[in-house]
């Protein structure tokens, strides 16, 4: 058994892949991170030590509670139990694919320190199309967004990292389909952009974006932070903030209107410095706070402060 799990209720469940349990969903059956990287080397599966707390709450903007990492499965309220003690009070629980809007819809009426957002992720939506399900899983996902506590669509976008030749057609297809729910639904619209940035900005532009964007894990540089900052999108800033070769980031979160920016976790991914690799949760945002307050020179209660009023802006109140 693990003995570094910072958090109390943070427990070892090696036999249970039940939905549901007493802690609220518990996951979805073979929805478990890899133990090894995307360099094949094999990951350090202990939860990272709690941070301090955080002065003012704040609440993270992404999470896949849905994710188990490894032998460790967490249950929702546990895991926003574990966040809450240091000062992350919130989180907004993304789904990429049927099963996983599902669980967030579940997860939403579980626990109201969770709002959702449900989508078909860009490197999910082919693989719907070539089974000839891609209309009715549309169709699902915006049923699903009906529920009240459902504030985004997403996360949708283009990847050109994972996806290649004709599945990229579907993915545009499957983006301009998620901007328009997403703007008759009057929900944000949560972002996935990698490697896409130029086709991401163009077809939002085509289809006429709605009224709250989000760029999750903003990957850009000044360019796209400029670009947000002219449309007034906000720019939700991950654990890749810390990494050492992420100037780019750094430089696109220093001009950023301070009226756009969001801090998230994209957990159980994206572990901040000097804990990447390792599994991520929602307790670990306070790491990326204050780096982005370093970069800003910024007073941390005031940027806690600024995050919280700027993820209402983008999704509207928890209460």
């Amino acid at each position: 058994m693990c003995a570094s799990l910072p958090p109390a209720a943070y427990r070892w469940i090696e036999d249970d892949d039940s939905l549901a349990g007493a802690d609220g969903p518990r996951g979805v059956a073979g929805e478990v991170r890899a133990a090894h990287d995307e360099s094949g080397r094999k990951r350090r599966l202990e939860y990272p030590p709690a941070p301090e707390p955080l002065p003012v709450p704040v609440a993270d903007n992404h999470t896949h509670l849905n994710f188990r990492d490894g032998l460790v499965e967490v249950g929702v309220r546990e895991a926003m139990d574990a966040a809450e003690a240091v000062g992350v009070h919130r989180a907004v629980q993304v789904g990429c694919d049927l099963p996983s809007s599902r669980f967030t819809v579940e997860a939403v009426d579980a626990d109201s320190r969770l709002l959702g957002a449900v989508a078909l992720h860009p490197n999910d939506a082919p693989r719907y199309a070539a089974r000839g399900e891609f209309e009715s899983a549309l169709a699902e996902i915006e049923r699903l967004a009906a529920h009240p506590r459902v504030r985004a669509i997403g996360e949708t976008g283009l990847d050109y990292y994972r996806t290649h030749g004709e599945a990229l057609e579907v993915q545009r297809e499957s983006f301009r389909r998620h901007i328009d729910i997403a703007k008759r639904l009057d929900l944000t619209l949560q972002i996935h952009d990698r490697e896409a940035h130029d086709d991401v900005v163009r077809l939002l532009g085509e289809e006429g974006a709605p009224e709250r964007v989000v760029f999750h894990c903003f990957s850009g540089g000044e360019d796209l932070a400029r670009t947000c900052n002219e449309n007034g999108w906000f720019l939700s800033f991950a654990g890749t903030l810390t990494f050492k070769n992420a100037d780019n980031l750094r430089s696109g979160l220093a001009i950023a209107d301070p009226a756009r920016i969001l801090v998230e976790t994209d957990s159980p991914f994206l572990t901040p410095h000097p804990f990447r690799g390792r599994p991520n949760a929602s307790y670990m945002v306070p790491y990326t706070v204050r780096a982005m307050a370093d970069v800003l020179g910024a007073d941390l209660a005031e940027l806690c402060s600024r995050i919280g009023e700027n993820t209402v802006a983008a999704y509207g109140s928890w209460d």
